[in-house]
């Protein structure tokens, strides 16, 4: 692969907000969401899967606290409308006020120095928030082939972070090269959260209180071996999130499901594929039917975690 040089700033138009706000916003997502809320202090963030009662995720969140009364959840803009819709079905009485928030705050993806040219600390291990100033947020990402990164949070209106301009495609590329999922339209409800890894990337508590979908995704995790995992492959050609991954000698059934891809800066595609560990014995990956492009395995970033 090409050496590119991941450096600097680039709007998130593709990210959205929502904000929960009140007394029980914290113990109301708690409910909901696979991470803890009710334990999360203001330097935490938190990776989380909202999940159907079936255990299938249907969006993921970067969860900060600023206020001990107010959670920001950023999202994928796409689903966003159905999944405040979605989560506002189960206030009932609880004392928290969930809105649409995108157009009030800016979001920016910050690689390489820009984030130690913006006060950050480089070496911040994924999952920290930090408060520049009074009104921004800035929490540490997942690397993507070792250059660590960072997501800004100010208010609409603020100054941007300061630092030349990256490419929105090559900012994607590197969410892809993070390993980590971020959930979009074409695979709702395709993965319980251990297919996309998110078990041993800080994305599930298997110790908090009940969600929806919390005994299908304990008893995947406790009561028998998890037959499919999140892997990182390369590709000649166009590949899309929801198409399907087929193993040599079997050219009718597939074995896995692309859950992110974007076009690499060399020319190939990058992607995150979900798929049943057994197919990487098989080999012979390809994409869309078996006779599709041709899907090569790299490393993952992370170890992935047998048992919690």
């Amino acid at each position: 692969m090409t050496t590119v040089v991941l450096n600097g700033v680039t709007a998130l138009s593709h990210l959205g907000v929502i904000r929960a706000e009140g007394p029980d916003a914290a113990s109301f997502l708690h409910g909901q969401l696979t991470q803890d809320f009710s334990l999360q202090g203001a330097s935490d963030a938190r990776l989380a899967a909202l999940c159907t009662a079936k255990g299938r995720v249907i969006a993921s969140f970067i969860g900060i606290k600023p206020q001990p009364e107010l959670i920001l959840l950023v999202c994928s803009r796409d689903i966003l409308a159905a999944t405040l819709k979605r989560l506002s079905m189960f206030v009932l009485r609880a004392k928290v006020k969930l809105t649409d928030a995108t157009e009030q705050f800016a979001l920016y993806g910050l690689a390489g120095t820009a984030l130690t040219g913006n006060g950050l600390d480089a070496a911040a291990l994924p999952g920290k928030r930090t408060a520049v100033g009074d009104e921004v947020s800035a929490v540490s990402l997942y690397p993507a082939d070792g250059v660590p990164r960072a997501l800004w949070i100010a208010p609409a209106g603020h100054a941007a972070p300061v630092g030349p301009a990256v490419d929105a495609s090559l900012w994607q590329w590197s969410e892809v090269r993070s390993g980590i999922v971020t959930l979009t339209t074409p695979v709702i409800e395709a993965f319980v959260p251990q297919m996309i890894n998110y078990e041993s990337v800080g994305g599930v508590n298997f110790k908090k209180g009940c969600y929806p979908g919390q005994e299908v995704v304990a008893r995947s995790q406790f009561r028998g071996t998890l037959k499919r995992r999140t892997y990182l492959v390369q590709a000649d050609a166009p590949v899309s999130a929801g198409q399907e991954v087929f193993a040599a000698g079997d050219a009718d059934q597939p074995v896995g499901t692309v859950a992110q891809a974007a076009p690499a800066p060399d020319g190939g595609w990058s992607a995150l594929i979900s798929m049943q560990i057994a197919a990487l014995e098989a080999g012979g990956l390809r994409v869309g039917s078996a006779d599709g492009a041709a899907l090569t395995v790299e490393p993952l970033p992370y170890p992935l975690l047998e048992d919690i």
